[in-house]
């Protein structure tokens, strides 16, 4: 299938995306730049990519970003790519958590389209006043919660949508990786050094980190919000300063219950994110590490396994699948399908259209600030012994 056929027309142009944070060293910069330029929407052609100048212009210059494109200062290239007649037409940015904030403030007032990594900001208060400047500016502000894009994962939301599970009684999800089981961020390791710091993630570790994914996750297939958590966050790393694993109960609006675990000192698993739903006429269940399944198994009947673009599988999965069932597609896959949506989003905009309805299920600020109050809850609710905490719903 093609990329017109998904996207319902042939873009106009390639967009022009700019990018803060992701230079020399970092690891998610460069997974947005392929995913951006996987589905051909995007180039990359500005970037305050380091806080450090000369790290900046040799970022810059990896990336073959022009030499007057290549910034210093996100503020500095806010103003300046509003300016211009050419000027970007959105900002991804890919900076510790910390960071998120105020560069995304700076983008939004410039009048510029932001896509934003996840967690939102490192507080609830910086996450409402992104939420009300990005409302105040009228413009598109996307939040990259990738695993929303995987071709199952919408199947699997439309299959509850449409009622295929019944009323939907219970939620488990999970996240487990190892790669923090030993003190790693005393080695230097430039991943775990700021993960692991408080100052730069926003107090929650693996909570925010991994178990941001999860719920929201939860949330994206049942379509149902959660109102309670009782969270028992742990740091098991002797002198870690935030929390690698995580236990929780969840209670939603609609009174289904769920229990939500992450961790990151689980050997033996490496990026083990899984859900599982089930409602009284069936239950669903879907691996990251296998994502081009999903298992179905109506009550009383025998399982059903879904191929990604196979028999069964849906539209909503074959407007995120790029190729036919039976080759694989995977993380970058899913992570471009959210750019992917939101350039038709944006195209749609600059062409004075209505977008392609399949393009509106990117993650928004509104998601963000859910992510940010989950986080908050969490850590309150452990910080007292585990009660039950309330969690907006708004």
């Amino acid at each position: 299938m093609t990329i017109e056929g998904r996207q319902g027309g042939a873009p106009k142009r390639r967009l022009r995306l700019g990018m803060v944070g992701g230079g020399r060293g970092a690891f998610i910069g460069g997974v947005h730049r392929i995913a951006a330029r996987l589905d051909d929407r995007w180039e990359l052609v500005a970037g305050a990519l380091s806080s450090d100048p000369q790290r900046a212009r040799d970022s810059a210059a990896d990336l073959h970003i022009a030499d007057d494109r290549a910034y210093s200062d996100f503020a500095e290239m806010a103003r300046a790519e509003a300016g211009r007649p050419d000027g970007i037409d959105a900002v991804a940015i890919v900076t510790p958590n910390h960071l998120h904030h105020p560069a995304a403030r700076a983008f939004l007032n410039a009048g510029i389209h932001v896509i934003c990594d996840k967690p939102m900001t490192a507080t609830v208060a910086q996450a409402e006043d992104l939420a009300a400047a990005a409302e105040a500016s009228g413009r598109l502000f996307a939040l990259t919660h990738n695993y929303t894009g995987y071709p199952m994962v919408r199947h699997a939301r439309a299959l509850v949508a449409e009622g295929g599970l019944g009323t939907v009684r219970v939620i488990q999800v999970e996240y487990p990786q190892d790669w923090l089981t030993v003190s790693l961020e005393e080695t230097g390791q430039k991943q775990a050094a700021w993960r692991t710091d408080p100052a730069q993630t926003g107090g929650g570790g693996c909570i925010g980190d991994i178990g941001t994914h999860a719920f929201n996750l939860a949330e994206f297939v049942t379509g149902l919000h959660c109102t309670q958590i009782a969270a028992d966050l742990s740091s098991f790393v002797e002198g870690r300063r935030v929390d690698d694993n995580v236990n929780m109960l969840l209670r939603f609006s609609s009174g289904a219950r769920g229990m939500l675990w992450s961790s990151q000192v689980a050997p033996g698993h490496e990026n083990g994110l899984r859900l599982r739903v089930f409602g009284d006429k069936a239950g669903l269940e879907w691996h990251q590490e296998q994502p081009n399944h999903l298992r179905v198994t109506r009550f009383g009947e025998p399982p059903q396994l879904v191929t990604r673009n196979g028999p069964g599988s849906g539209p909503a999965a074959a407007h995120a699948s790029r190729i036919p069932a039976g080759h694989p597609e995977g993380y970058l896959e899913g992570f471009a399908q959210i750019y992917s949506d939101i350039a038709e989003q944006v195209a749609a905009r600059i062409e004075g259209r209505e977008p392609d309805p399949a393009s509106l299920l990117v993650p928004t600020v509104a998601d963000g600030v859910r992510g940010v109050r989950f986080i908050s809850a969490a850590v309150d609710s452990s910080r007292n012994n585990a009660a039950w905490t309330a969690l907006s719903t708004h």
